[in-house]
């Protein structure tokens, strides 16, 4: 199971002001009930908002990344009372965000990805998009049984970044070049 949640639109969003500070959390451990509510609860008894997450169920493992923000005076206990959700088994790891000084344009694309399962198909994309100066912002990933073989088929959506200078169809030649070769349908979708 996969849950994410990301702002839509801003709404729902407070503004990081210049008093405020975003936490980028990351957890990993067994997965039980009330996990989830620990954290909220940590965080909302700072007077911190959760802000966006990605937290999933992988191989018996609880594992998310969540961003919260909260007022620059409180970041310091938030920090260390999250930290201290830690447990021989339980790993909560707590880093402050770095505000984004992005002064080169970007485009952002979307990919997706399908095709039979295989060793080294995320190496093998990863590398042309690195190749290019292309970010991967989000990736998520997924093995599915095809409907009527039965055969594990692996999807992949991906949000891309690309250079302002990068025109996509550079992007596209590449990114089939990679299909061809590993067999897999790639889409890029842009705006």
């Amino acid at each position: 199971m996969t849950y994410a949640a990301r702002p839509r639109n801003g709404a729902g969003r407070r503004e990081l002001g210049a008093s405020m500070q975003s936490l980028v959390i990351t957890i990993v451990g067994p997965d039980r009930p009330g996990l989830v509510e620990s954290l909220s609860r940590t965080i909302a008894s700072h007077g911190g908002s959760w802000v966006e997450s990605s937290l999933s169920h992988l191989a018996g493992q609880f594992a998310g990344v969540v961003r919260a923000t909260v007022d620059e005076s409180a970041a310091a206990g938030l920090q260390r009372d999250l930290t201290a959700l830690s447990t021989d088994s339980l790993h909560v790891v707590v880093q402050r965000g770095i505000a984004s000084a992005d002064a080169e344009p970007r485009k952002t694309v979307e990919l997706d990805l399908v095709g039979s399962d295989r060793p080294g198909i995320v190496q093998a994309v990863s590398r042309a998009l690195a190749e290019l100066g292309v970010n991967v912002e989000s990736l998520e990933t997924a093995l599915e049984g095809a409907p009527m073989s039965g055969e594990l088929l692996f999807k992949a959506a991906a949000t891309l970044h690309l250079p302002g200078d990068l025109p996509i169809r550079s992007v596209r030649t590449a990114i089939e070049a990679v299909a061809a070769d590993l067999m897999v349908d790639i889409t890029l979708k842009d705006d």
